[in-house]
């Protein structure tokens, strides 16, 4: 996706490629006259993505049937975090857009975007949802490079925390981000939702008829006016996350497995690709002054950790709620700036946020800038982490009582016959208490007892 991402950066600015990326990107494909005529990028953004929506939708089931969301009690602290994590960068952003829109030079209510156009205060505020999410694929790439030393708490925090601003932002494109049309195409995605939940529970799948179902979900999504990627998402949640025909792995299990290669080397890469196709203009370096830019990139790298740390305080020093244990507060932050990456949901809320083409692409290049930022501050601080934690865990080795020779040596002479250590004094073998009764000069029949004598009393 990185490359990717760089790639259609490169081919929207260098002066021999820029043309040719953008008359390309606006091919229009599709069914004409229709509300299915749409450009590839259109396409990248509206269905492509969709596949990475199923599979989010997949994981989001197995995580509330059997994973870290199946337990509310035990999650309620990441849970909550999550919600921190969203409500504070719209904060950052509306906070830094209005002080554009005070002292900047647009004059008081407006702010110079870009190749210095002018926009309202309400205008560029539409875009406080662009820094919500988080994206669990590169978060959690950045701690398995960087914080192996890390305990595995840490990493069922993030993996929790990721999960549940996946399905935060998957509400708030829904709720926020939709037109709602005739209600007979919510009835249409009723019916479809049905009959996916019925073939995939048959014995025998019939794939023909569930790939006809889905695209056809999704074609009742985007005449609903939802945002069509949301299709996957829901016959995702409706397919079984427990075994129920037999099978070695839960159906949502292993369809996440199968579908996931398709969504991470084929879907997301192309959807980068077009996502970050960015044309800076004449302007050069000083976009990236644009409040629209250092809104999104501050609420990303500020407001993410800002609100995730913040509202992990709170629910354990004055809700009374527990963090794993031996994980304390303060082991959270270089974890929390990991939250900043935005990237895949961020661009798509972007691209839905603004309907001017100069604003999203604005705040497209504030996600990709945040997300760079949050993903270096994140890895020198997971791996400074990581090193104390393996530095403390090599003293407790060192200090920690290892027998002398003998004692080895004498626990070794009293393990058991398959090699495993025995408990000193307890058990020995048979030929280890001959030969020490031997040497005491004693037989082993001295030590026969006669029932009948017991029998007696003797």
């Amino acid at each position: 996706m990185l490359v990717f991402a760089f790639t259609g950066l490169l081919l929207a600015n260098l002066p021999f490629t820029s043309e040719a990326f953008l008359h390309f990107s606006e091919i229009k494909l599709g069914i004409p006259n229709t509300d299915f005529y749409l450009s590839i990028s259109e396409w990248a953004h509206d269905c492509l993505l969709t596949l990475f929506f199923l599979c989010v939708g997949l994981d989001l089931k197995q995580e509330l049937t059997t994973g870290s969301l199946s337990n509310p009690k035990a999650a309620a602290v990441p849970m909550l975090a999550a919600v921190g994590g969203m409500m504070v960068p719209p904060v950052v952003y509306i906070c830094v857009s209005k002080l554009f829109s005070q002292f900047g030079p647009g004059g008081v209510g407006n702010e110079v975007i870009g190749d210095h156009t002018t926009h309202p205060f309400s205008e560029v505020a539409q875009g406080w949802a662009v820094p919500t999410a988080t994206d669990i694929a590169f978060s959690l790439a950045i701690l398995a490079l960087f914080a192996k030393a890390l305990p595995g708490a840490i990493r069922a925090f993030l993996m929790t925390l990721a999960t549940v601003d996946d399905l935060l932002g998957i509400i708030l494109i829904a709720v926020f981000f939709s037109s709602v049309n005739q209600w007979y195409w919510f009835l249409g995605v009723a019916v479809c939702a049905v009959i996916w939940a019925v073939l995939v529970r048959m014995t025998k799948v019939p794939w023909i008829l569930v790939a006809l179902d889905g695209i056809l979900a999704w074609v009742m999504m985007f005449k609903a006016g939802i945002h069509p990627t949301l299709a996957g998402v829901l016959v995702g949640l409706l397919t079984p996350a427990n075994t129920i025909h037999g099978e070695e792995e839960p159906r949502a299990e292993r369809y996440y497995d199968k579908l996931n290669v398709f969504s991470a080397l084929l879907a997301l890469p192309i959807f980068a690709l077009f996502a970050t196709g960015i044309h800076i203009d004449a302007s050069g370096p000083a976009i990236l002054l644009s409040p629209v830019v250092m809104g999104i990139a501050l609420a990303l790298v500020i407001g993410k950790p800002a609100g995730v740390m913040l509202v992990t305080w709170i629910s354990t020093h004055l809700c009374g709620l527990k963090l794993a244990k031996g994980l304390r507060v303060r082991d959270l932050f270089p974890m929390s700036t990991a939250c900043g990456i935005g990237f895949t949901v961020s661009f798509l809320i972007a691209t839905l946020a603004f309907k001017n083409s100069e604003l999203s692409g604005e705040a497209r290049l504030g996600v990709l800038l945040g997300s760079i930022v949050s993903a270096v501050i994140s890895a020198c601080l997971l791996s400074a982490q990581s090193r104390r934690y393996a530095r403390a865990a090599a003293e407790r080795r060192a200090k920690a009582v290892k027998p002398s020779a003998e004692d080895a040596a004498e626990l070794r002479d009293m393990s058991h016959v398959d090699g495993t250590p025995a408990f000193p004094y307890v058990e020995t073998s048979a030929a280890a208490v001959g030969t020490e009764m031997k040497n005491a000069g004693e037989s082993a029949d001295d030590y026969v007892t006669d029932d009948s004598d017991d029998a007696d009393g003797e």
